[in-house]
């Protein structure tokens, strides 16, 4: 049984009349004839009663009839939801976030997409860098703003804003006049960390260990606020993109002696098969990081 057969018999009931039926249909009136012919051959009943002028249901056709109406509304309306998608009048993003690119980056990405967009949903998981990324190999997200790995080949990426890192401490700390600060310096400190499933917090205890200590880390938090909270009490030290710390009278951001900068990007799983969604949130990145709204790619994000 075809789709078309169905369509002609709908045609043919209503309109009560195979002439009508094919001049609607906008097709000869033999295919119409051949293609019910087929049908009731398939079915093995009669659907149409043809010994009177006007073509009439039997039992058979009616019951076929009332069956059939509603198989061809979910299609007409998966075709329209289809089409809805592919112009973008509806769809949806699963979508990942560290808490930190979170609240000082991804507001503004959010409304200006929103604002282009607004019949798309982004449906916003804040998720540590790490876990991001083995959310978006495991297909688990379509997309993701993360620090971009260097290594990392199942997945692309767009680099968005690169960032500094920065020493944080509370501004009675003995470091808080320091111009910059060593690893070296902060083997006797108590730092305040993310948690494991954070890059940020690897790329802190990775320094550590270069500079031959292990940090007594003595509290860790997914919570930015939190942690902030905590430096600004002086009971730990932390580390920060500079963006963060500006501007914060409760908090002072020292540069390290020897640099640490991250890419902030957009990355999804290589050979994943995008939604036009998920292409309209990659192209509105690419539009964005080259208008003049984007701050900027400097290392202090202005």
């Amino acid at each position: 049984m075809e789709l078309r057969q169905m369509e002609y018999f709908q045609a043919v009931s209503r309109l009560q009349n195979f002439t009508r039926a094919a001049e609607e249909l906008h097709v000869a009136q033999p295919s119409i004839t051949s293609a019910i012919h087929k049908l009731e051959e398939e079915l093995g009943v009669i659907l149409f009663d043809r010994s009177q002028k006007k073509i009439t249901l039997t039992m058979e056709g009616a019951a076929f009839g009332a069956r059939i109406e509603k198989i061809l509304f979910d299609i007409r309306q998966v075709v329209e939801e289809m089409d809805d998608f592919n112009k973008l009048k509806k769809g949806s993003i699963k979508f990942a976030v560290p808490p930190m690119i979170g609240a000082y980056l991804f507001p503004n990405i959010f409304n200006l997409f929103k604002a282009a967009h607004p019949n798309l949903e982004l449906l916003v998981y804040e998720e540590g860098s790490l876990a991001a990324r083995n959310m978006l190999e495991k297909e688990e997200l379509d997309l993701g703003i993360i620090i971009l790995p260097e290594g990392a080949p199942m997945l692309n990426g767009i680099p968005i804003t690169q960032q500094e890192i920065v020493l944080c401490v509370a501004p009675d700390h003995p470091l808080s006049s320091a111009e910059s600060v060593s690893f070296s310096q902060l083997r006797q400190e108590q730092f305040v960390l993310l948690k494991e499933e954070f890059f940020h917090r690897r790329l802190i205890l990775d320094e550590c260990t270069r500079h031959g200590f292990t940090p007594r880390v003595v509290l860790s938090s997914n919570q930015i606020e939190t942690i902030k909270a905590m430096v600004a009490s002086n009971a730990g030290i932390s580390f920060l993109m500079k963006m963060v710390v500006r501007n914060h009278s409760n908090l002072v951001g020292i540069p390290l002696a020897e640099p640490l900068k991250i890419t902030i990007g957009l990355a999804w799983k290589k050979g994943k098969y995008l939604s036009k969604a998920a292409q309209a949130f990659i192209d509105f990145i690419v539009d964005y990081t080259n208008s003049p709204q984007f701050p900027g790619t400097s290392a202090d994000g202005k």
